[in-house]
């Protein structure tokens, strides 16, 4: 019996998380007949029950080991291919194979379980000491959706573990800003559990359709749950990549000219395709960390694409000046003994209202204008960031209907 402080103990607990499992355990003995069924976490030398359906007395329990050796999962962990047998002896590979005489079965399936890493998790599979009709699309087909379903779950678990851990650890940090600290405790109980909902809810779904043989309703589900799993996968790379955006990289002379200019071009078939007017004043060379300076200004300049000319021809200006002292004290709590500039980027878009201009900078903070996708909600969270990291300020102004102006101010030199 694997006991809680072996490493492998919380694979075992992870299974017991996904609140499919046995349900889908009793569909597969319901609709196959089959007797016993199983999820078994497999490694190279260890082979452990995760979660059970017994209805024949086969006696064996969820955390109990069998003997790595004496089973055919192991074959599987190392080919990766399904085995599916009717009738043992009338099989001509297995029916001198030592595992169905040990264990007393005629009719045996399994599928792997990988996940999306390409780590192979384990098996789950399904036995019996009467032969059985495994061998059709419905029943192969039905054991593949629940495999891939299990994995799902399996990977969103782990990346919840992760993210949670990382969060914590960030927002503990003495250096972690208040607000991205009430960002983070928000993150893992709200926006990361919408996409573990919708997990859920099209996982029951899928189990009912194919205990019900709804093939075409369990394919559609099956988009479903690989579209929901492919959306929180995108949230926690975005959150990574947020979370790895350090205060610490080394810094060198940028020139702001030649970073406008390149992001420029980077977006230059959507601003072609809009027929966008940018319009750029000289702007000036400031120490930074290059990667970052080009991140800031592709998020603000995309930005501004996909939102300028609401009612007119689609403009956008970027300006500069550098500020006097006295505006530098009243900008900031703690300014730097040196010159800053304020650059803005203006749009002519619909405007952001007055009550979202600080929500606007909230990781995976959308506003009503469109679906999501990846990098959306994080954009200006990384510029504002990047902004701190380089001891400067951002902040949005708004002109509902008329456009947003972001202004930045960075010190010149450190």
């Amino acid at each position: 019996m694997v006991q809680p402080d072996d490493f492998l103990f919380a694979d075992v607990e992870k299974v017991k998380q996904i609140p499919i499992v046995q349900t889908v355990l009793e569909v597969i003995c319901r609709s196959t007949g089959m007797g016993f069924a199983a999820v078994a976490r497999v490694t190279e030398d260890r082979w452990i029950a995760c979660s059970v359906q017994d209805e024949i007395g086969f006696g064996l329990s969820v955390g109990e080991e069998l003997e790595i050796g004496t089973t055919i999962c192991n074959e599987i962990r190392g080919s990766g291919q399904a085995v599916v047998i009717d009738h043992v002896d009338e099989n001509e590979f297995y029916s001198g194979h030592p595992t169905p005489r040990i264990y007393g079965f005629k009719s045996y399936i399994s599928l792997p379980i990988t996940l999306k890493s390409g780590a192979f998790f384990g098996t789950l599979f399904a036995i019996d000491p009467k032969p059985n009709q495994l061998q059709n699309p419905r029943v192969i087909g039905m054991f593949h959706l629940f495999a891939e379903l299990l994995a799902f779950h399996l990977d969103s678990i782990q990346l919840m573990e992760r993210t949670r851990a990382a969060m914590h650890d960030l927002a503990t940090q003495l250096l972690v800003p208040n607000d991205e600290t009430r960002q983070y405790r928000h993150i893992s109980s709200h926006n990361l559990q919408e996409p573990l909902r919708k997990l859920r809810t099209f996982s029951d779904m899928l189990v009912n359709a194919t205990d019900r043989y709804e093939i075409e309703k369990a394919r559609e589900l099956a988009v479903n749950i690989r579209s929901s799993a492919q959306q929180f996968s995108m949230m926690i790379k975005d959150l990574s990549d947020f979370s790895g955006l350090k205060d610490s990289d080394a810094l060198t002379s940028v020139c702001l000219d030649h970073v406008v200019a390149d992001v420029t071009t980077q977006l230059q078939p959507q601003i072609e395709r809009r027929n966008i007017t940018v319009e750029t004043d000289r702007l000036p060379s400031i120490m930074a960390v290059p990667h970052q300076m080009e991140q800031l200004f592709f998020q603000l300049l995309d930005n501004a694409v996909k939102f300028c000319g609401h009612d007119e021809p689609p403009r956008i200006r970027i300006s500069s000046r550098e500020l006097a002292l006295h505006e530098i004290d009243d900008l900031l709590p703690e300014p730097l003994q040196m010159a800053y500039a304020e650059i803005s980027v203006e749009d002519n878009g619909i405007g952001i209202g007055d009550s979202q201009l600080e929500k606007v900078f909230d990781i995976f903070a959308r506003l009503p204008t469109g679906s999501f996708r990846q990098g959306e909600g994080v954009g200006l969270a990384y510029c504002r960031k990047i902004v701190r990291n380089h001891k400067g300020i951002i902040k949005a102004e708004a002109n509902p209907g008329k456009g947003t102006t972001f202004v930045i101010t960075l010190p010149l030199s450190r």
